[in-house]
């Protein structure tokens, strides 16, 4: 009964957290009780230390306090590694499917705005939770979720039948969506994406949500992108809700970009120049607007921020189409040293980007939108009217 009770009593000091901070709304509280995260978790997992600033692992056979307490903790949890080539207890590479933070689950469905009646398609199923909530809310019937990955479709699967929610969970490539139950009236992926597929505009109805953590090859930063799909069925059009970052889906991974490949010699091949940006201005937190809008504005392009060493810190820009690349050397107390190389001049075009997001008032996420059509994506800061292609 003590266990019991301390259980309920972790999950009621989140749920008030979650709606203290606004991301749990009222109306999504009665999920939120009645679907608890802990029932959807492997016994081993790999959750978010915040103060290790890493994942470790968790076992509910040795430690089960500490693997409640994170259960009913905001912070995400990694739930398999390598696409399951992974053994023993220490994290893998790279992590390769997991449970969200709940306060980034319950944004995401106040965003996508479910009513009863409506269909929902969910791109990545995971560990089922967020598909229990969306099945609480509308009905499991009238929920169709697809899982890239046939160990953990078959998990999820399990977990929901367990659980009293009998959801269709599809094995599948998400990227295709799920005609065959389509229309829907909402589609949620829960996995980041690079391009946001047309087959999801088509298959939902008019005045449809899609609701999908989108970014670009720049960063691994994502934006939650919230669509509405038009009278007319053809292109879904809104704004961005603010940034995240997820797992990306596995269709539109970034195959790894090797240095050496770009720069076989050194930095001295390139043509030298100078800058006046400045490093903190420029280089931002990941989560921050400006990295997001350089995707937006110089695309097909890689950013990667090295380790500052003894007041020096270089950026890298790599070309996605050409083996063109930048840097720019940031050194404490001097103007920072840029080197280009291809037929892109990539520092060009990003420093054209950084003024031009400067000088309209350094506009955050929730000011640019997106729009996808039949014909591909299109940004756009304030009104689709004033778009560019990606």
């Amino acid at each position: 009964m003590a266990d019991a009770q301390q259980e309920r009593s972790s999950r009621t000091g989140l749920g008030r957290a979650l709606m203290s901070a606004g991301a749990l709304s009222s109306d999504w509280a009665p999920a939120y009780a009645a679907v608890p995260r802990a029932a959807f978790l492997p016994d081993l997992m790999w959750p978010w230390d915040m103060r290790a600033g890493k994942s470790v692992p968790v076992s509910r056979n040795d430690d089960p306090e500490a693997w409640d307490a994170y259960a009913d903790a905001d912070c995400p949890i990694v739930t398999q590694w390598d696409d399951g080539d992974h053994g023993g207890t220490a994290p893998g590479a790279v992590a390769t499917s997991s449970a969200s933070m709940p306060s980034v689950v319950f944004r995401m469905l106040r965003d996508l705005d479910v009513r009863a009646g409506h269909r929902v398609l969910e791109i990545g199923t995971g560990t089922g939770w967020n598909t229990a909530l969306l099945a609480h809310r509308v009905g499991p019937e009238n929920v169709v979720t697809v899982e890239v990955d046939g160990a953990v479709a078959s998990a999820a699967r399990a977990a929901l039948e367990r659980f009293g929610a009998p959801v269709e969970v599809v094995h599948g490539d998400g990227f295709e969506g799920h005609p065959a139950g389509a229309p829907y009236d909402r589609v949620l992926a829960t996995c980041g994406l690079r391009s946001l597929p047309y087959a999801w505009v088509a298959q939902c109805r008019p005045g449809g949500v899609i609701v999908a953590p989108w970014g670009t090859h720049y960063g691994n930063g994502d934006a939650v992108a919230r669509l509405v799909v038009g009278d007319d069925g053809r292109s879904a059009s809104g704004r961005f809700t603010g940034p995240v970052e997820f797992m990306k889906l596995r269709a539109q991974r970034l195959p790894a970009v090797v240095h050496r490949d770009y720069v076989p010699g050194s930095v001295a091949d390139g043509d030298e120049t100078a800058t006046a940006v400045a490093e903190d201005a420029f280089v931002g937190g990941s989560f921050g607007a400006l990295r997001f809008v350089l995707g937006l504005r110089v695309p097909r392009c890689l950013q990667v921020v090295a380790a500052k060493r003894e007041g020096a810190r270089p950026v890298w820009l790599y070309g996605l189409g050409d083996r063109s690349w930048a840097c720019v050397q940031f050194r404490d107390g001097q103007a920072a040293r840029v080197w280009q190389h291809g037929d892109r001049r990539l520092w060009d075009e990003a420093e054209a980007a950084f003024r031009w997001w400067a000088e309209r008032g350094r506009p955050g996420h929730d000011r640019f939108g997106l729009t996808v059509g039949a014909d591909g994506a299109r940004a756009w800061l304030e009104h689709p009217g004033d778009a560019w292609r990606l």
